[in-house]
């Protein structure tokens, strides 16, 4: 499908993220039906010789299938969020396709997206459904499917965030429009999404799913926290403060948040997000 429009890959690396995983993931980006131009890959801060190793290696295979890997080391760890803004900064594509250092995309992922994209010039951003595993991706534990049409996500997003981030693909011009990525604990995607609804972009989700992404045992149990439930209130009281949500709505987002991130034991948080947050297999 060499008519299609060339797109970026944008993704980061830290000190503490696995080399193995590392690997598979640059692996399900480099052995796609349709292959990116290039992969702006940020090093947010010191990254350690076994993720190097693999950076050079990556570096031949990328050659050998016509793919540009540019690596921009920061000197130090600035944040996820941070080290996102740079790495679209840096892309020099229209669309930029997200993906993170230890999830699996589809081998037609970016086929099915950048057909989306010449089927619907409008759209500004689409994702798509995703399957969480642990340890192997034939062990599913359960899967998150967003809202397909624009008016749903606007809807759905009033109360949780609507897209799966790593399966977003988006067109830069909109993405800067907003402001860009931008610092916010745990949530850098979800208040673009809000600032891109804000600027009047549009959105879109494919009913399938797009990436296999890695999960720990413990992975939900984790989601709360005192830092963790900051996050989530403060950008409820954002979206209140320009008009997205009234005050009603922003009340009952934040109790409960409050609820499952501050008051449950990790056992039954794990147990409400796998049961009522997620659908299993």
């Amino acid at each position: 499908m060499s008519d299609i429009t060339s797109f970026s890959v944008a993704m980061s690396v830290y000190g503490r993220d696995h080399a193995d995983w590392f690997d598979t993931a640059l692996d399900s980006i480099v052995h796609q039906s349709v292959h990116p131009s290039e992969i702006i890959l940020v090093e947010d801060g010191p990254v350690p010789q076994d993720i190097h190793a693999v950076v050079e290696r990556y570096r031949t295979l990328c050659t050998q299938q016509g793919i540009d890997l540019v690596v921009i080391p920061l000197s130090e760890n600035q944040g996820f969020g941070n080290a996102l803004r740079t790495a679209v900064e840096h892309c020099h594509n229209e669309l930029i396709a997200r993906m993170d250092s230890d999830d699996i995309s589809l081998p037609n992922r970016f086929e099915r997206q950048l057909t989306f994209f010449a089927q619907r010039p409008d759209i500004s951003i689409v994702g798509g459904n995703i399957s969480e595993f642990v340890d192997d991706t034939t062990n599913v534990i359960g899967q998150r499917r967003c809202p397909q049409d624009d008016t749903d996500i606007k809807q759905y997003m009033r109360r949780r965030c609507a897209m799966n981030h790593v399966t977003v693909m988006f067109r830069k011009s909109e993405v800067l429009r907003a402001g860009n990525y931008q610092d916010w604990f745990y949530n850098e995607d979800y208040y673009l999404w809000i600032r891109m609804m804000q600027a009047g972009c549009s959105f879109a989700n494919l009913n399938e799913t797009l990436v296999n992404v890695r999960m720990n045992p413990d992975s939900y149990a984790r989601r709360g926290g005192i830092r963790y439930y900051r996050s989530e209130r403060d950008l409820q009281r954002y979206m209140h403060h320009v008009g997205i949500i009234g005050f009603g709505t922003m009340a009952s987002n934040i109790a409960l948040r409050f609820i499952i991130q501050r008051l449950m034991p990790n056992w039954m948080r794990a147990l409400v997000f796998r049961k009522v947050f997620r659908s299993e297999q």
